[in-house]
């Protein structure tokens, strides 16, 4: 059995290797079982999603992740992780069995996200917006109608190509194209191959890097830049180069003078467990171009303060797996054993959630945490 000894696993040349891996999302496709030899999961959690760069190869295979993450996220939620009943439309099949400590890998980071998400919202009295960036599959906005969160307007910005997969789903699948209309005032939705929006809902297909373009078309589809503004973006600067995000950050503090910015990546990556990581990767020719920036919580947060932010806070995913609520993190705990408490332990402190606001209203974004 893989156990007690994660550095030496990390060094093991026998690693399973797999085509259908999320490792940035926190996803495998890991089938436990008797016959099969030690995994590092790990180093899997990082193998798989390439650099932006300008080659568009690389960008296909960030864009194939979208894939792998709904489908850990059907998984994990199918087990009564959390319930998600909008997941379904994005991803028929549950799919292979997931190991256990990369559900609750998913589910501290799906929890851990919403609980700033939803105080921020909660902050505002929904009198805000949102904008996901990097949104890929995700079914925040419905969970929030149906929760009675709703922002004035919600907005998603991905790929076009993963745009226009989303906007088919939403358009053959009444249960998504429902809460669309019914929070619209007018007859018809502006409607073209990589953009969809209405009253409350706005997806937008265009790369992340295009600055000028994302604030030209996010104001085009009635962004207002004096609401109170939440932007989130799970595992996307990781994957730009320091000057691609720092002009993203700087872009957002430029635009909202009172906002707060949720970033879920890597961290911690400076210890051998993080260096063996990025190791692993460079010898698969797989670099991860904004590392820099996951040296440390300190660096996260100062990758903020940097670029106009005015105060900025980061924990590690074990931490904040710990503040979540006790009664459910039982709940959940009961679900599946879990033998490799000690990897499950070193996987979240590689992974962090740092936020930062900006606050000219005096809100009290700044006291808004786990």
């Amino acid at each position: 059995m893989f156990r007690n000894n994660v550095m030496h696993a990390m060094l093991d040349d026998h690693i399973i290797h797999s085509q259908n891996i999320d490792l940035d999302r926190l996803c495998s496709v890991i089938v436990s079982g008797p016959k099969r030899p030690p995994v590092q999961i790990l180093d899997l959690l990082m193998a798989a999603r390439q650099p932006f760069t300008d080659s568009d190869t690389a960008d296909e295979a960030v864009r194939a992740t979208c894939d792998d993450a709904t489908t850990c996220k059907r998984f994990a939620s199918s087990k009564g992780y959390w319930k998600d009943p909008y997941i379904q439309y994005f991803v028929r099949s549950v799919g292979e069995r997931k190991a256990p400590e990369i559900n609750r890998g998913y589910y501290a980071r799906v929890r851990g996200v919403n609980n700033l998400l939803d105080k921020f919202v909660r902050k505002t009295d929904c009198n805000c917006q949102i904008i996901n960036l990097g949104a890929g599959l995700d079914t925040t906005f419905w969970r929030l109608k149906d929760e009675n969160l709703m922002p004035k307007k919600y907005f998603e910005v991905d790929f076009p190509t993963v745009v226009a997969r989303k906007i088919h789903n939403i358009k053959t699948k009444p249960p998504l194209s429902k809460p669309l209309i019914e929070t619209h005032s007018s007859d018809s939705l502006l409607l073209d191959g990589h953009s969809l929006d209405s009253d409350r809902y706005c997806i937008i297909g265009l790369d992340l890097r295009d600055v000028v373009t994302l604030d030209e078309k996010l104001r085009r589809f009635q962004l207002n830049p004096e609401l109170p503004t939440l932007l989130l973006s799970e595992c996307v600067l990781v994957y730009m180069n320091p000057a691609q995000s720092s002009k993203l950050l700087h872009w957002a503090a430029e635009t909202f003078h009172t906002a707060m910015f949720i970033n879920y990546e890597q961290a911690n990556m400076v210890d051998r467990f993080g260096q063996v990581m990025i190791e692993n990767l460079r010898r698969r020719q797989c670099n991860l171009a904004g590392v820099e920036a996951c040296r440390s919580l300190d660096s996260q947060k100062e990758r903020f303060l940097q670029t106009g932010w005015e105060h900025a806070d980061a924990l590690d995913m074990m931490t904040v797996y710990g503040l979540l609520p006790q009664d459910d993190l039982a709940r959940i705990e009961s679900l599946e054993f879990l033998d490799e408490k000690e990897l499950l332990q070193q996987l979240l402190q590689h992974y962090c959630i740092c936020w930062a606001n900006k606050d000219k209203l005096r809100l009290g974004l700044s006291q808004l945490s786990f």
